[in-house]
C-alpha cells in the first residue's frame, strides 16, 4: 500500500513551510493526489526531494547537532541482505543511518516513503514507526 502525506506533514518532514510544498506541488518538483479531501504528497516522491534537499555530507564533514534524541524524519532508503538491513532517515536537515536486523526492517514495514522516528543513543540509532 503505498503511502502519503497531507502538505503539513510533508512540510514537517523536510523542515520548510506549508506554503514550500504547496509551491513545489505547483511547480511539479513534487506530485501529490487531491481525489477526495486535502491533497496527500506521494511517500516515494517526498524521500526523493528530502534526498535531493540535504544530500550526503563530504566525508570528514559534520553538520550542527541537535539537543534532542527522538529525530522524526522520512525513509529515503533501505537495503536489506538476508540477515540485515540499513535504514537511512532523511529528518529535516539530518541524515540518519541505522544497521538492524532484516527482520526488524520487515516487522517495522520500512520502505522508502514511511514516516520512522530515530532514537539516538550514543553510537546507536534504533528505529520505531509512530
Amino acid at each position: 500500500m503505498p503511502t502519503s502525506y497531507r502538505i503539513a506533514e510533508a512540510a514537517a518532514l523536510l523542515g520548510v513551510s506549508d506554503d514550500t510544498v504547496r509551491r513545489w506541488i505547483d511547480s511539479d518538483r513534487l506530485s501529490a493526489t487531491r481525489e477526495s479531501g486535502p491533497a496527500q504528497v506521494d511517500g516515494a516522491d517526498l524521500a526523493r526531494v528530502a534526498t535531493e534537499l540535504h544530500p550526503a555530507p563530504q566525508p570528514g564533514t559534520t553538520r550542527s547537532s541537535s539537543a534532542r534524541n527522538r529525530l522524526t524524519g522520512i525513509v529515503t532508503r533501505v537495503v536489506r541482505d538476508t540477515v540485515m538491513a540499513q535504514v537511512e532517515i532523511q529528518a529535516g536537515p539530518f541524515r540518519l543511518v541505522s544497521l538492524m536486523s532484516r527482520e526488524a526492517a520487515d516487522e517495522l514495514g520500512l520502505e522508502v516513503g514511511v514516516r520512522a522516528v530515530a532514537t539516538v543513543k550514543a553510537t546507536q540509532v534504533s528505529v520505531d514507526v509512530p
